[in-house]
């Protein structure tokens, strides 16, 4: 009997593999694998997502004008040119689907966020990948990689899973060196946990170029992942073609409450900065510390630290080594760092733990 037959392009997708919450055995871990605010939910959203749930009979607002304009309002945007998804994941998405497909090539560095290859090879096109330098963007890697095939360029900043940032000069000779009918994606899902000094400017080129798409999410500093609702601004001819194919009604209506709560609680969104700034050069310079046992933390301006193994502790030993501990982490072998450990930072204890976990395996090793 025949079947359906799905696109050869769609078997060769290997498909995202969420961060752990519990290990091998089945133990419930303290999840620090997937990069959520340990602080949790500011109250502003808590009781704003709360309040709007009142009504669930009613289909959310397609247009999502008030989300739209509080974004606007705290970033100096125009409303008209911000558009929302499901998480920015959707975005990233749709972004493929409208500019490439099959014969057409997606630009993207060694050890960038895992949805690129999923969005290039679900439509059909061809994923490039860009060599790095020692784990961080090579701009001129970027540059030698484009093609006339190449169709979309995307970028995380500060990057995942290494947290490495590409300064505001490298971004615009990024994006100076690209031709423009090739879309730049800018995907800032990390972007609040930085200072005001270390901005990249992708929104302000978002703001005058044609070709560049930013994204934004409010899964991480402002703890709505749950609610899985993000954000891209654009020129108009842009946002014109991804409101086209992007899902109806695809932020809810108690999502689009909570995020214009969060984006408006400036005070929670420092706390988050501030703690985050604090543990994360803690446990780097505690990584730093058992250098002498073949451990190194990648410099991070995210929430996260990725801790290299090249000593007798392997990244997998120390995960599982961790689990013993409660603590569910990221090892990356798929992403081609085996020896690569990326870790949350979580509350000040959790941090404490696990640096003390470290300490012990790599001593012990």
């Amino acid at each position: 009997m025949t079947k359906p037959a799905p696109k050869d392009w769609i078997l060769g997708i290997s498909p995202y593999v969420p961060g752990k919450s519990a290990a091998d055995d089945g133990r419930v871990l303290v999840k620090l694998s997937a990069n959520e605010n340990p602080l949790g939910t500011g109250e502003a959203a808590r009781a704003a997502l709360v309040a709007a749930t009142a009504d669930l009979a009613t289909y959310p607002d397609p247009g999502a004008a008030k989300l739209r304009e509080a974004i606007a309002t705290v970033h100096g945007l125009d409303p008209a040119r911000v558009i929302y998804g499901t998480g920015s994941d959707e975005l990233l998405h749709i972004a493929a689907s409208a500019y490439a497909g099959p014969g057409d090539e997606i630009l993207y560095v060694r050890y960038g966020f895992s949805v690129y290859d999923i969005a290039a090879r679900r439509v059909g096109a061809t994923p490039v990948i860009a060599p790095d330098q020692d784990y961080a963007t090579d701009v001129d890697a970027l540059l030698a990689a484009v093609t006339d095939k190449t169709k979309v360029v995307f970028l995380a900043n500060p990057n995942n899973p290494t947290g490495t940032m590409t300064s505001r000069a490298e971004i615009a000779r990024l994006h100076a060196g690209l031709r423009p009918d090739i879309l730049f994606v800018l995907d800032q899902a990390y972007a609040e946990y930085l200072d005001a000094d270390e901005d990249d400017g992708g929104l302000e080129l978002a703001r005058t170029a044609s070709n560049v798409f930013v994204t934004r999410t409010f899964s991480k500093i402002y703890g709505l992942a749950a609610e899985r609702i993000g954000w891209g601004y654009a020129s108009a001819d842009v946002i014109d073609v991804l409101h086209r194919i992007r899902a109806p009604f695809n932020v809810t209506t108690a999502g689009q409450a909570a995020a214009v709560a969060a984006v408006n609680d400036t005070a929670w969104v420092e706390a988050s900065r501030v703690h985050n700034r604090q543990w994360r050069e803690w446990l780097a310079g505690e990584v730093a510390a058992l250098s002498n046992h073949g451990l190194r933390a990648v410099p991070s301006k995210a929430n996260f630290l990725l801790i290299l193994f090249d000593g007798k502790l392997s990244a997998e030993a120390a995960m599982k080594g961790l689990w013993d501990e409660g603590f569910a982490t990221r090892w990356l072998p798929g992403q081609g760092l085996p020896n690569g450990l990326r870790i949350t930072i979580g509350s000040e204890d959790q941090m404490r733990r696990v640096a003390a976990r470290l300490r012990a395996m790599a001593e012990a090793a």
